[in-house]
């Protein structure tokens, strides 16, 4: 009788045997961190243009999801980040104002079947979501059953891509070891994932400088990279930026550009 882990499904993906890739030299392409933090960081503007401006709390109501998105087109945020069940309601309030509405998927687990995240890529794109933050299937990972993970991210990049949205894949790193955090941005990427993003916010630790220099350079300049979880101050996005990252989520957006200048 075959064990469960002679299911295809679980079988690791090839491509990752140590010594053989350390005796390959990939082009991943070059991601300029200094120009492009030094842009970003030199006018409040340009800086919210970075950041998704996020309210995941669970016990968040509708008038806060309300002022969060009025602060997302007041201040020109990259989107407003929000949980499913207020789609309808952001993507209402921002129709017409050229900031787009963002949602989570398969969070903050991200344990949740390959078909249910299709089935949520699908609905909130429909809804009118146009960035999806989807959870990476760390125990599915932390497993070796590496095409599972890879499925899961191809099906809803696929669904997203179809809909004119894109896919940040939330690899939640402080849960994984440097092996797994390399091994998993290869697989979000080469699955069609937009961007890498480090944290929920929700687990034992959230971004640091260092994953996020990891990420930048598995991506380069194929995939943006987030840098999410306890980023509250300016010299805390500056610190991501510098470090690699192209996009920053943080729930403290209108105070982090008020100290660049906002009011």
């Amino acid at each position: 009788m075959p064990t469960p882990n002679a299911d295809p499904i679980a079988e690791p993906i090839t491509g990752f045997d140590t010594d053989v890739d350390a005796e390959i030299e990939v082009d991943n392409g070059f991601f300029d961190a200094a120009a492009f933090s030094a842009s970003a960081l030199s006018d409040w503007r340009k800086l919210a243009a970075t950041i998704d401006h996020t309210l995941l709390k669970p016990e968040a109501t509708r008038t806060q999801v309300e002022n969060l998105c009025d602060e997302a087109v007041r201040y020109r945020f990259a989107c407003a980040m929000i949980n499913p069940v207020w789609t309808a309601t952001a993507a209402a309030m921002l129709a017409g104002t050229g900031v787009p509405v963002g949602v989570v998927i398969g969070f903050p687990l991200g344990a949740s079947l390959a078909s249910t995240l299709r089935q949520e890529a699908q609905t909130l794109t429909r809804l009118g979501a146009k960035e999806l933050d989807m959870v990476l299937s760390v125990g599915q990972l932390k497993s070796g059953e590496y095409k599972a993970v890879e499925r899961s991210i191809r099906g809803a990049a696929e669904v997203a891509h179809h809909h004119g949205a894109i896919l940040k894949v939330i690899l939640e790193t402080c849960l994984l070891s440097m092996e797994e955090k390399l091994r998993a941005s290869e697989i979000a990427i080469s699955a069609g994932a937009d961007f890498l993003k480090t944290s929920t916010g929700f687990s034992t630790g959230g971004a640091t400088p260092a994953d996020v220099a990891l990420l930048r350079g598995v991506a380069g300049s194929r995939a943006g990279v987030k840098a999410s979880g306890g980023i509250r101050t300016l010299a805390d996005a500056k610190a991501m930026l510098e470090a690699g990252a192209s996009r920053i989520g943080a729930s403290a957006s209108v105070a982090i550009v008020r100290e660049l200048g906002a009011e």
